[in-house]
């Protein structure tokens, strides 16, 4: 029985009220209203906004950077960086230290040199080594307490591509953010910044009150950290909450078994579920982890598409023409539960509808994958369809990529590793694989240690005396801690 308009109206309410509530109980952010919003798409739009914005700074530069290169465009920006530290602006940028580490410490020498300010997240360190494993993924620039882009781009050349060459730049999306929200940028990059023992005063930092209203879109900063897992709990919120369309754009997919249960229920209710890929990934393991995946995904109905450019790096989702995520978050574990990400929920039917057609633009340079008998076919549009031989098109540099995407699949084989064990739930058809290679590795280690034990007990012993410092040096810093607000 279709229900009348009068009904619907009430009920259409009601359902958005109770979406963001839920939205604001599972990201753990408010939604700020007031914001000016600018959809910024590759880095031919996202370098000049961030220049642009820098070269106006009158205060603070703050930068929370996962990859800082010193090429062409890596020392283009710490130019600018040193040229606004020189004219009295406190400029502060954190790098990642994995993400940067090919990066000389040279490059920033002008402008630590003009009282600017460097430091690098969680670096190895000898009493706490398995930390290193915990990355800050994050790519946010704030200036002035007024202006944070937020995205997934990193400072290097291949983002911007070369013209000259015919290389196109890597696709990638980015949010410029004015208004309230603001301070919730800046508030988590304090924070990161103060984890890396440096020093931001409660008085350099803007709060919502201070920032004029310069918009109507309301907006959520999610600053997502290890223990949180805020984007994963999102990500599963809003595959729950979708009713009609949920287009998604990844650079490293890799999604565990309960997020993909999550996309396969949503299309076998009705909704369409699409996946953008890059079809050439800078980490080639990544690429074939997704390709995995294929097939479940097929299967359940869900669309995957592939991108014919150099690179697709963008981390975007738009639902049901109302809702969208920009930010560094990648769908797989290691982003989700290992890293430091920064994403933007923007609640606007307006912007949605600005990313459903940048997303449906995006497919006239994607290949859709489907299935022909036992084998993945390319279906480019308006063309014939063909083989895809192997899933790979050319060569691709590899890049630094992440230390929480080796996580990522980490995570995937122990619940792969668990399920087969237990017996708690059935395996999926892309567990088989690497369950059957680590089998190997096992029976092949277990044979070695028959042989000769010692080769086995010593690299066993360094990893428990690894683990042992690990967990001593957490032990010992919670209860100096607690010690030390016991006296505050």
């Amino acid at each position: 029985m279709l229900r009348s308009e009068k009904t619907e109206a009430p009920n259409l309410a009601a359902r958005r009220q109770i979406a963001v509530a839920a939205m604001a109980r599972t990201s753990g952010s408010p939604l700020t209203e007031g914001n000016g919003v600018r959809i910024l798409h590759d880095a031919p739009e996202n370098y000049p906004a961030w220049e642009k914005a820098i070269q106006s700074a009158r205060s603070t530069v703050h930068m929370e950077m996962y990859i800082f290169r010193a090429d062409a465009w890596g020392r283009r920006f710490a130019a600018l960086l040193a040229e606004r530290a020189a004219a009295g602006v406190k400029v502060r940028v954190l790098c990642d230290w994995f993400g940067s580490w090919s990066t000389p410490h040279r490059l920033f020498r002008p402008l630590l040199d003009h009282g600017g300010m460097v430091r690098y997240f969680n670096p190895l360190h000898a009493a706490n080594p398995l930390a290193a494993v915990r990355r800050n993924h994050r790519k946010v620039i704030c200036v002035d307490g007024s202006v944070a882009f937020i995205s997934g781009l990193c400072i290097a050349d291949p983002w911007m591509g070369d013209s000259a060459r015919g290389i196109p730049p890597w696709r990638d999306t980015g949010v410029e953010l004015r208004g309230p929200a603001v301070a919730d940028a800046e508030e988590a990059f304090a924070r990161s910044w103060r984890a890396s023992g440096g020093a931001v005063g409660d008085d350099e930092l803007p709060t919502r009150e201070s920032i004029a209203r310069v918009g109507t879109y309301g907006v959520r900063v999610i600053a997502s950290t290890p223990e949180t897992a805020r984007l994963l709990r999102v990500d599963l919120l809003v595959a729950a909450l979708a009713r009609e369309r949920l287009w998604l754009t990844d650079a490293y997919f890799i999604g565990n078994v309960p997020y993909l249960q999550a996309l396969r229920q949503a299309a076998e209710d009705g909704v369409d579920v699409r996946l953008l890929l890059p079809s050439r990934s800078d980490i080639r393991w990544i690429g074939a982890a997704s390709r995995r995946r294929y097939a479940f995904l097929l299967d359940a109905g869900i669309r995957v598409f592939e991108w014919r450019g150099p690179m697709l790096h963008a981390k975007t989702a738009v639902a049901d023409g109302l809702w969208t995520r920009i930010g560094s978050t990648n769908l797989n574990v290691g982003s989700w539960m290992n890293n430091w990400e920064m994403d933007v929920s923007i609640e606007d039917a307006s912007i949605a509808r600005e990313m459903e057609a940048q997303y449906e633009e995006d497919l006239q340079n994607a290949d859709e994958i489907v299935r022909s008998g036992g084998a993945f076919v390319v279906r480019p549009p308006e063309a014939p369809k063909q083989l895809h031989k192997g899933m790979g098109r050319g060569s691709m540099p590899t890049g630094t990529g992440s230390g929480g995407q080796l996580v990522s699949g980490v995570g995937s084989l122990g619940s792969a590793v668990g399920a087969a064990v237990t017996g708690r739930r059935p395996l999926e058809s892309f567990e088989s694989a690497p369950l059957i290679g680590v089998g190997a590795f096992l029976v092949l280690v277990a044979a070695v240690g028959f042989w000769k034990p010692q080769v086995v007990v010593w690299p066993i012993g360094i990893v428990l005396a690894l683990l042992g410092l690990h967990l001593l040096s957490r032990g010992i810093q919670s209860r100096l801690r607690s010690r030390l607000g016991r006296h505050d």
